[in-house]
């Protein structure tokens, strides 16, 4: 993989991915809508290990409560959401930091569920309505690292 690079809309933080992604989501989730301000986000799941800080540093707000249960970090200066923790040892970085934007295409979309109804998603990406099967879903090698990485 090339080395992908990306950072907040005003150039304090920086970071680098050093390894492909475990899968790439589009999620269509009411807290992906909302947290973003627009249909979904593109999310890449990668383990922390593989995501350098090159500059600056993050602010984080964690979400608790009976639903929700994982942590936003973002730029505190001007606030983009930079990635997301939603289970110890993986970062979801958003793919619209990347410098760029094109490099990853979603894997799957997911939390389908709640897309905005204008949205058609009949092309060849797979849709689900909430979520999925990891072991059908990802590649051997993803599963293998996700493994090495969990408990």
């Amino acid at each position: 993989m090339t080395r992908l690079e990306g950072g907040c809309a005003c150039g304090a933080v920086r970071y680098a991915l050093t390894a492909e992604p475990l899968i790439v989501h589009a999620c269509h989730c009411t807290d992906c809508q909302r947290l973003t301000g627009g249909p979904f986000v593109i999310n890449a799941w990668i383990e922390k290990t593989e995501v350098g800080l090159l500059s600056g540093s993050l602010a984080w707000f964690k979400f608790k409560d009976e639903e929700r249960d994982n942590t936003v970090h973002f730029c505190p200066q001007c606030g983009t959401y930079v990635w997301t923790e939603y289970m110890p040892g993986f970062w979801f970085v958003r793919a619209g930091t990347l410098d760029d934007q094109t490099a990853l295409v979603p894997d799957v979309h997911i939390f389908t569920r709640s897309k905005q109804s204008w949205l058609d998603l009949s092309g060849d990406i797979p849709v689900y309505e909430v979520y999925y099967d990891r072991d059908e879903v990802w590649s051997k090698g993803s599963l293998a690292r996700f493994a090495a990485v969990t408990p």
